[in-house]
């Protein structure tokens, strides 16, 4: 395994804890007890609601590469 390989295979390792991490947060977010769900609906866009709701019910290695390309790049600036 070359040294390319190994940092792409901890890259994205990482990225997938980093999804999880995210998705965490998000759902407590999204939960009662943080208040983002009004009785007259959501704070912010309802089409955004919806994208985050469905990524974060979303295991890494089932998203889209867009999708995988935003955790790794946090872990790429982690890196750094």
């Amino acid at each position: 395994m070359t040294d390319s390989t190994a940092k792409e295979e901890g890259i994205e390792k990482s990225a997938a804890i980093q999804h999880a991490i995210w998705s965490h947060w998000m759902k407590y977010l999204f939960s009662p007890i943080c208040g983002w769900r009004t009785k007259y609906g959501y704070h912010i866009g309802e089409d955004q609601v919806k994208k985050w709701i469905k990524q974060m019910n979303t295991k890494y290695d089932d998203l889209n590469e867009k999708e995988k390309e935003s955790d790794r790049q946090i872990v790429r600036d982690f890196l750094v």
